[in-house]
C-alpha cells in the first residue's frame, strides 16, 4: 500500500542505509535552558515541587492530565527561528516546500502525537526508541529515525520539511544506535511493541464498486469504509476487549486503525497474525469466482456482523451501488448461488436474460421469489440461505491488507500527515459517529493556512479566557479533529497510569476496571 511499509525480509540493519541520515538537530550537550518543557525537572524543581505538594496543580473540575496539552503554544515555538509563513506568499501546491513548512510551524500537533506514542507527560523509551521514517521532497526515504523529546521531533520536521512519514514500532534500543547491536543475542537490536494497526484501501473494493475505481471516491463508495469501521470496531471490542482504537482517515481513499491498548502493544507476531486471520474472511484474487465460503454454524463475530451489515446491503450496495443491474454481473451472481440449486440457478438467468436491465433491488427478491414457487425440486434451503449471506458479507464485509497488521515492524503513515496527492489532512474519525464523517469535507493544508491568516486579518483573539495564546490550529477547521485526538489520548494516558500503579503494586491507587472506564469516560467531536 502506498501508505504503509511492509517489513524487508532482509537483516533490518540493512534496510536502508542510514550512513549518510542526520543525527538528532539537537546537541545532546546542548543548554539545559533549551530543555524540553516535559524532560524531568531540575533537583531545585524537585525540591519546589516537594514543598508545594506531589500533586499536579489542575483547575477545578479538570484531570491533570488534560493539562499537559494546555501548553501546545509554548513548547511548540521554543528553539526554532523560523519565522512564520503567511498563505498569501506561497503555491496552492500541496506539496511544494513552502506550505508544508508552513503546516508543521503553526498546525502539525506535536505535544498531542508525543503524548499519545509516549504513554505519559515525560519522556521515556517509549517515544525515544520509537522509529520514525521520514520521505523527503526528493523522494529519499530516511528510516529509522528518534527523537528523545517532541521539541526535537519538530526541529527535524521543519529542517526537513517531510512530505510525509511513517511510524513504527519501538525498539529495544535507540534506533539510531541499530548498527553497534547487529549481533544476536539478549542485546540485539529488535522491536519491542507497537500499536496493532489495520489498513484497508478503497482500491480493494474495485471489483464490486461500481461508481469509481482506483484512487477515486465518492459518497456512495465511502459506504464501504463506514461498514468496515463498524465491523472492525465491534469485533476489537467486543471479542478481544480492546478499548482504545483510533481510526484515521488516509487522506485519500481508506481508513487505518491503530489499537493502543498497552495489551494490543505487546502483542507478538503470532498473535498478531492470529488477529488479523480472525478478521480476514474474503480470500482469493480476481481469478477467484466465489471470495467467501464460510462454515456453519456461523461465528458469533460473523452473526454480529450480518446484523450490522444487513441494512447496508440493502441500501448502499443494492439500492445506491446497484451490482448486479447488468447481465455480465447478474451471471456472477446466478454462479455465487450455484451451488444451491441448478433449477434455481437456471430459472434465474431464464428470467434475467428476458428482463437484463432489472435493478439489483429486484434481481435480489427474484431470487426468494423463485425458490419459494415449490417449482425447484432440487432446492436446499439451508443452502440458499448460507449462500445469499455468502454474497451479503462478499459485498460489504471489511476487505483489509492482512500483511499490514501480521508484524511488529510493520509501520504505518502518522494521524496529521498531509497527502501529497489530495492535500487533506489524515484527520482521526469518531468509530462510534462514522456516518458523520464526510471525507469531502477534510480540511486541505493550503485551506488551514489560509483560515489562520483569515483569522488574523480579522483581528481574532490571540488568547483564550485562561490567558493563553491560542494555537494557529484551533484557529481553524483542523480544530474538531484535534479535539476528538486529544479527548482520545487524555483517555488512554489515564488508563496508562491506571496500569503503572497496578504494577507497582499500589492497593489503593487501582481502580476496578469497570469503575475506571466509566470515569474516563467518551471522547468528543464535534464538527
Amino acid at each position: 500500500m502506498p501508505h504503509s511499509v511492509s517489513p524487508e525480509p532482509k537483516d533490518q540493519s540493512q534496510d536502508v542505509d542510514m550512513e549518510d541520515a542526520p543525527s538528532s538537530p539537537i546537541d545532546e550537550g546542548a543548554n539545559q535552558s533549551n530543555a524540553d518543557p516535559l524532560s524531568e525537572p531540575s533537583q531545585q524543581e524537585d525540591s519546589n515541587a516537594e514543598d508545594q505538594g506531589s500533586k499536579p496543580y489542575a483547575p477545578p473540575g479538570r484531570h491533570p492530565i488534560e493539562d499537559m496539552f494546555d501548553d501546545d503554544e509554548e513548547d511548540e515555538f521554543m528553539g526554532s527561528s523560523v519565522p512564520e509563513t503567511s498563505m498569501g506568499t506561497l503555491s496552492n501546491n500541496y506539496s511544494d516546500p513552502g506550505v508544508m513548512r508552513a503546516f508543521y510551524q503553526r498546525l502539525f500537533p506535536y505535544r498531542h502525537v508525543f503524548l499519545w506514542l509516549n504513554h505519559s507527560p515525560k519522556p521515556r523509551n517509549d517515544f525515544g526508541n520509537r522509529e520514525f521514517a521520514f520521505t523527503l521532497p526528493n523522494d529519499v526515504y530516511l528510516r529509522y529515525q528518534s527523537f528523545p523529546t517532541h521539541d526535537q521531533f519538530r526541529q527535524q520536521c521543519l529542517a526537513q520539511i517531510p512530505s510525509r512519514f511513517e511510524i513504527g514500532p519501538v525498539y529495544s534500543t535507540n534506533p539510531r544506535e541499530r548498527k553497534q547491536f547487529r549481533g544476536g543475542g539478549r542485546n540485539a537490536f529488535r522491536p519491542i511493541a507497537k500499536e496493532l494497526v489495520f489498513d484497508i484501501d478503497m482500491t480493494d473494493y474495485d471489483e464490486i464498486r461500481t461508481c469509481c475505481s482506483k484512487a477515486q471516491i465518492c459518497e456512495k463508495c465511502w459506504a464501504f469504509m463506514q461498514m468496515a469501521i463498524k465491523v472492525m470496531d465491534a469485533a476489537l471490542r467486543e471479542d478481544f476487549g480492546f478499548k482504545h482504537i483510533l481510526w484515521v482517515y488516509s487522506g485519500r481513499r481508506g481508513v487505518h486503525a491503530w489499537v493502543c491498548d498497552r495489551r494490543a502493544r505487546e502483542l507478538d507476531d503470532g498473535k498478531r497474525r492470529a488477529i488479523a486471520s480472525y478478521m480476514e474472511i474474503i480470500k482469493g484474487g480476481e481469478g477467484t469466482k466465489k471470495k467467501v465460503n464460510l462454515k456453519r454454524p456461523l461465528h458469533p463475530h460473523i452473526e454480529r456482523s450480518l446484523t450490522l451489515l444487513r441494512g447496508h446491503f440493502e441500501n448502499d450496495i443494492l439500492r445506491t451501488m446497484d451490482p448486479f443491474s447488468h447481465p455480465q454481473q447478474s451471471e456472477h451472481l446466478v454462479s455465487l448461488l450455484s451451488s444451491t440449486s441448478q433449477t434455481l440457478s437456471s430459472a434465474l438467468s431464464q428470467k434475467w436474460s428476458a428482463t437484463p436491465m432489472r435493478s439489483s433491488v429486484s434481481k435480489w427478491s427474484d431470487i426468494d421469489a423463485l425458490a419459494s414457487t415449490g417449482d425447484i425440486a432440487d432446492l436446499d434451503t439451508r443452502r440458499l440461505r448460507a449462500d445469499k449471506q455468502d454474497v451479503l458479507l462478499e459485498y460489504t464485509y471489511p476487505r483489509i491488507d492482512a500483511n499490514v497488521s501480521k508484524h511488529l515492524n510493520h509501520l504505518l503513515k502518522s494521524p496529521f500527515c498531509v497527502h501529497p496527492g489530495t492535500g487533506r489532512v489524515c484527520v482521526p474519525i469518531d468509530g462510534r459517529r462514522v456516518e458523520e464523517f464526510d471525507p469531502m469535507t477534510v480540511p486541505r493544508v493550503t485551506d488551514l493556512l489560509s483560515e489562520v491568516d483569515a483569522w488574523k486579518g480579522k483581528k481574532g483573539p490571540e488568547e483564550n479566557q485562561n490567558g493563553r495564546s491560542i494555537p494557529d490550529w484551533e484557529k481553524t477547521s483542523l480544530k474538531p479533529y484535534v479535539d476528538y485526538f486529544r479527548g482520545f489520548v487524555t483517555t488512554l494516558l489515564k488508563d496508562e497510569a491506571r496500569l503503572d500503579k497496578e504494577k507497582l503494586g499500589g492497593a489503593d491507587a487501582v481502580p476496578h476496571r469497570k469503575q475506571a472506564a466509566a470515569q474516563d469516560g467518551p471522547e468528543s467531536m464535534e464538527f
